[in-house]
């Protein structure tokens, strides 16, 4: 790891935790050159994963592309990065946990309608609207109704 001031090399680790979601490790370091401390965090990467879409082509998993959707449907909506982090952390463990080297792009929209569903309900229905194509107001009555009803029991 570089020095972020004097790009040294020689840096020594001084403190390692855990992330509160156990997903990433924040580890405080210091230059041996020139004493400066700075974070860094190591972070959980899915590696060779593909994405199976609907048209049937193939593509790498992408955490940035899983990101820009969700955060497409979070527009002006409060949140705060750590819990946003989480969530995509919760998204990726449920990815992995599948246990397999190809997923669909169906498998990982209904994961991440799971978690939104949570995180924040009109960026749910902002995502489910896309996702699942509303293609008139009844749909979206209905999809607001169910998390009416949700919330009541």
């Amino acid at each position: 790891m570089f020095c972020p001031v004097c790009k040294s090399k020689e840096t020594k680790v001084v403190d390692s935790r855990l992330t509160q979601d156990g997903m990433a490790i924040r580890r405080r370091r210091e230059c041996i050159l020139c004493t400066y401390r700075f974070s860094t965090v190591e972070e959980m990467e899915l590696l060779d994963i593909t994405v199976v879409k609907n048209n049937g082509n193939r593509e790498s998993y992408s955490r940035n592309k899983l990101e820009r959707g969700i955060l497409h449907s979070l527009t002006k909506r409060p949140y705060t990065q750590d819990k946003f982090d989480r969530m995509i952390h919760a998204i990726e463990t449920d990815i992995q946990k599948k246990k397999k080297r190809e997923v669909t792009s169906k498998e990982i929209g209904e994961l991440v309608m799971k978690h939104l569903r949570k995180f924040d309900k009109v960026a749910y229905i902002r995502f489910a609207s896309i996702y699942r194509a509303f293609e008139d107001v009844n749909k979206f009555q209905t999809e607001i109704k169910s998390l009416q009803a949700n919330k009541k029991s």
